[in-house]
């Protein structure tokens, strides 16, 4: 059985240009997205905002489509577990100098290119990919 957990890609646009936000991983201190497990009584968009807000310090409004997904393993109650993580574009309204996870974690706002290539996960880097070309999907 397939987990789900749901990813949230910030970005922001500076001047025409967009950026988007990656953070690090806390174990491998990998760059990636803020993502996490569903929510109750929460809709993936509201679970990826949350996560935004806790991992990396950022609000916004999430796109109501799903942009990509890609699987990676998780321990969850000591077993390792394939999940499925499915990815929403977030705007970023507001970034926060302080927020739950600001010890734990880094971010660096990004040139889509050069996030992709900074990123591990294929669909990740896809997805990115993606957005950097179909913007119509905002």
């Amino acid at each position: 059985m397939k987990l789900k957990q749901f990813a949230a890609l910030p970005y922001r646009m500076r001047d025409d240009d967009v950026e988007i936000l990656l953070i690090t991983t806390r174990k491998k201190r990998r760059w990636s997205v803020p993502k996490g497990w569903p929510i109750k009584h929460g809709t993936p968009q509201q679970t990826a905002a949350i996560e935004a807000y806790e991992e990396a310090g950022v609000r916004g409004a999430v796109g109501k489509r799903r942009i990509g997904q890609f699987s990676k393993r998780r321990g969850k109650k000591k077993q390792s577990v394939m999940c499925d993580v499915q990815i929403f574009p977030l705007e970023v309204t507001r970034q926060q100098g302080n927020w739950p996870e600001k010890q734990e974690r880094t971010r660096i706002w990004v040139a889509p290119r050069k996030a992709a290539r900074l990123v591990k996960k294929a669909g990740l880097r896809r997805a990115i990919k993606n957005f950097e070309v179909g913007s119509d999907q905002i």
